[in-house]
């Protein structure tokens, strides 16, 4: 009896098994739990806006100097039936050609089919990001030929806390992982092949990448590199079949482009802003880390802040420095043994896929001065091959084939556990969050709204309009709402309990402390929210 059970006891690689599908049913949970918690910040409400059709201009030209209730301010987040998907494009083309038109084309449909709740809207993404899995697991396979490093990517990206963050955010980042994982997959299986059907697949995908975000194009920049030195910089046929395809992919995407030349790309003014090194430094080392392993506990304040430059000043104290100095090491001697262990073919797809859009943004911050590269969105191909560099040392080193002792494999599986624990630790904590560190500009708007909703019969004044619709979100039904934009003088509310300023203009700020009968006394320590005091 003892042999019979000693038989059926499950061995390493059906452990190994069970706890691969426990974290990809925790990557799951993660994405769909508690999906409409955090706050829908102001560029979620851009997303709203875009595929409602309606512009800035038309909403304010509607409610000027009207006061309103949150629900008369939420209808021009969704379309009615003056609008349609045309709209959606024409607004984006016109106001932020920089976004590509795929995700929001896609988001409209969704919101008509079901609706135009936060948990609607924020769902289409998470769905996408569940379809990143088999992806960078065919990806792995295709640079790999290895199952294992396959799942051990998997089980990464199912619990990065950053890739979880955005997924359950209404904008096109989830996408755009995704048609980064395709069109590296379609290149790497074109050149293997190197049919006419998988060159005219990869054409597709890089025009479908593309449109999900116009940064694409430093992928297939890190691409172009890869298969010029792969051919030894000769003008070969694979060199000509890919140059092909990517003009065909680049042409099916010019009438985008032509408008995004016309127009413009319009950042923000937190973009040019003056940043000293030490302090980028610092920031691209939170983002880095945040792939791995992002909590928050006693820390009340964002980590850092692109628009007010108040970051958290890290010394040998903070327990925070040294995991993102632990997770930097990991990432360093990941890139080292990739580089050392397999063909030029695999850490030169990877390097290109890391360097060219790390290398980018931090480019143009070295060398004309701002803070872009402070936005970790911006390095999701980057961040993608980190993983898969991370994937690949974890498999060879846990792998009872690759000659190991065992001390040394029970060492690997404990850096593995530790890392995915680290991850599922994180994600757990972030998803009871009502605001994160990626919420940026609104990472305060919470409390704010809570200050707000206290009130018995309160009225917010705001002069910026996509300021209150992200507000209006959090807010109480009782709460009015009215958007001053003109040079009316201001009035005196007698029939509210609580008259509040939301994130007014200086101008606008300035006129009630001259010329109303009112105090204009700051209440949020942020001094977002002020009080109208008699």
């Amino acid at each position: 009896m003892g042999n019979h059970l000693k038989l059926n006891r499950p061995t390493s690689g059906q452990w190994s098994k069970y706890l691969i599908l426990i974290i990809l049913l925790l990557g799951i949970v993660f994405r769909l739990v508690n999906i409409d918690k955090k706050v829908y910040w102001i560029d979620e409400a851009y997303t709203s806006l875009r595929i409602s059709g309606y512009t800035k201009a038309e909403i304010i030209q509607e409610i000027d100097g009207r006061q309103i209730n949150v629900k008369d301010l939420q209808q021009y987040q969704r379309p009615n039936n003056n609008k349609d998907v045309g709209d959606t494009i024409q607004g984006l083309a016109l106001y932020e050609p920089q976004h590509s038109p795929l995700y929001f084309v896609m988001a409209h449909f969704w919101a008509k089919l079901f609706g135009y709740s936060v948990t609607v809207m924020r769902s289409l993404p998470a769905l996408i990001s569940l379809l990143t899995l088999p992806c960078i697991y065919w990806l792995c396979l295709e640079l790999f030929e290895s199952p294992l490093t396959g799942w051990i990517a998997i089980a990464l990206l199912c619990v990065s806390p950053f890739h979880v963050l955005y997924a359950q955010e209404a904008r096109q980042y989830s996408l755009w992982t995704l048609t980064t994982l395709l069109s590296s997959i379609a290149l790497l299986r074109a050149m293997r092949l190197s049919t006419l059907m998988s060159w005219v697949i990869y054409a597709i995908t890089v025009s479908l990448n593309l449109y999900s975000y116009l940064l694409s194009g430093l992928v297939f920049i890190g691409h172009g590199i890869y298969v010029f030195c792969i051919e030894k910089f000769r003008l070969s046929k694979q060199v000509i079949r890919y140059g092909l395809a990517s003009l065909f992919g680049i042409i099916a995407f010019i009438p985008w482009l032509r408008l995004v030349i016309e127009n413009g790309i319009e950042l923000g003014d937190w973009a040019d802003k003056e940043t000293p090194l030490g302090k980028l430094i610092t920031r691209w080392l939170i983002n880095l880390s945040s792939v791995f392993f992002d909590i928050q506990i006693g820390y009340s304040n964002p980590l850092f802040d692109v628009r007010s430059g108040r970051d958290l000043k890290f010394s040998y104290d903070h327990l925070l420095i040294y995991f993102d100095i632990l997770i930097l090491l990991i990432v360093g001697y990941s890139i080292y043994f990739l580089c050392r262990n397999t063909q030029q073919r695999v850490w030169l797809f990877i390097l290109s896929m890391i360097a060219v859009v790390g290398m980018f943004p931090i480019g143009q911050d070295l060398i004309l001065g701002g803070q872009r590269s402070s936005m970790a969105r911006y390095f999701i191909p980057c961040y993608l091959g980190i993983q898969l560099a991370v994937a690949y040392l974890l498999a060879k080193k846990i792998n009872p084939l690759n000659g190991k002792t065992i001390k040394q494999q029970q060492l690997w599986r404990l850096v593995a556990i530790t890392v995915i624990s680290g991850g599922v630790l994180s994600c757990a904590i972030s998803s009871e969050a009502e605001t994160w560190w990626h919420k940026y500009s609104n990472y305060y708007t919470p409390e704010e709204a809570h200050i707000i909703n206290e009130a018995n019969r309160p009225l917010v004044i705001s002069s910026d309009i996509m300021r209150l619709v992200s507000l209006s979100y959090l807010l109480e039904p009782n709460v009015t709402l009215q958007l001053i934009k003109t040079k009316d003088s201001p009035k005196v509310f007698s029939s509210f309990s609580d008259v509040f300023l939301y994130r007014p203009s200086p101008k606008l700020r300035q006129k009630f402390e001259e010329e109303s009968p009112y105090d204009v006394k700051p209440a949020h320590k942020r001094k977002h929210l002020w009080k109208l005091v008699q």
